[in-house]
């Protein structure tokens, strides 16, 4: 089946731009004038333009699109001239007389922004990853001791290093142990919820000290690795949100937003996971700790299946309930 694939595959390689060619002549438009005009504007338009563009052979436009990807961090101007040069040349590669097509010049522009958005916002999220989380650093200390007061405001720590951590989650007595895999980008994540969905968040901490779902498992074990951990868990929907950003996945529900991708955006989709994931487990009812990896697949699972409609767009819903 392999090679059928193949060469149906190249076959098509072949036949697109005699296709392209009879659409154009049919319908006095190109394929990104088609696309620009007919899809709706958000993920569905703005992923169809680059694909578009990926798959033209012009070799400017093959340019625009190593520009694009190695694009890191712009200043407003920057993206601004990258963005209006961008689309000069490809009405001209094109042949578009841009003061008969006003708005697609409009649209495409657009699009072209949420692209250069997105790649400056995996830039950023990268760059929190790769910094890991020191003790020796007063912001890094005073980030975390701001995550203790919000999720234990009447409560204070006895000392820097105690078992005090394992109430919020952690697994020992000193987190910082807990953020290597994620560096500070976990820490940043659960300040952001903590704050931005405080209740939410107290809510789904007293879910991690449930009697059978939750701190202990069905099996009433007081060993510390039954425990379903508040901070544990947000940083493993961290690695997620990251897995989903860096393999744009995540680029339907970003450009569905009303704004371009930002780092906002970024912890606002985190709240979101949190939130979906504590109720999903308590639905699944697990039987111990050790169901965790298992029903944290099929989470995934089913959020790149919804991702994979380019007309989704996440909403944070919070629901308390008795559990």
């Amino acid at each position: 089946m392999d090679w059928l694939f193949g060469m149906v595959s190249t076959l098509l390689w072949y036949l697109r731009p005699l296709v392209k060619w009879f659409l154009r002549k049919t319908t006095r438009l190109c394929e990104l004038q088609r696309i620009c005009y007919g899809e709706p504007a958000g993920a569905q338009r703005t992923i169809a333009v680059h694909e578009s563009l990926s798959n033209s052979r012009n070799k400017l436009v093959s340019e625009i699109l190593a520009k694009l990807d190695a694009t890191k961090t712009k200043s407003d101007a920057d993206t601004k001239q990258f963005i209006e040069q961008s689309v000069t040349t490809i009405m001209k590669v094109k042949t578009i007389k841009p003061d008969l097509h006003r708005q697609f010049v409009s649209s495409l522009s657009n699009c072209l922004k949420q692209m250069v958005g997105y790649r400056q916002l995996m830039h950023h999220v990268e760059t929190l990853r790769s910094v890991p989380y020191d003790e020796g650093n007063l912001d890094h200390e005073m980030q975390l001791l701001e995550l203790w007061k919000l999720l234990q405001p009447d409560r204070d720590l006895d000392k820097r290093v105690t078992k005090q951590w394992q109430d919020i989650g952690f697994q020992g007595e000193d987190p910082k142990t807990d953020f290597r895999g994620m560096g500070i980008l976990g820490l940043h994540n659960l300040i952001y919820f903590a704050r931005e969905y405080s209740s939410a968040a107290k809510h789904i901490l007293s879910h991690s000290h449930h009697p059978k779902f939750g701190f202990y498992t069905a099996l009433q074990s007081d060993d510390p690795s039954a425990r379903f951990s508040f901070a544990i868990v947000g940083i493993n929907l961290t690695h997620m949100a990251y897995k989903l950003l860096m393999d744009f996945s995540l680029r339907s529900h970003l450009y569905n937003q009303n704004k371009l991708p930002d780092i906002a955006a970024f912890h606002h989709f985190y709240s979101y996971l949190f939130i979906e994931f504590d109720k999903f487990w308590l639905e699944c009812e697990p039987r111990d700790i050790m169901e965790f990896n298992r029903i944290r697949d099929i989470f995934e699972s089913n959020l790149r299946s919804q991702l994979a409609d380019h007309r989704t767009c996440f909403k944070v819903n919070i629901e308390i309930d008795t559990v």
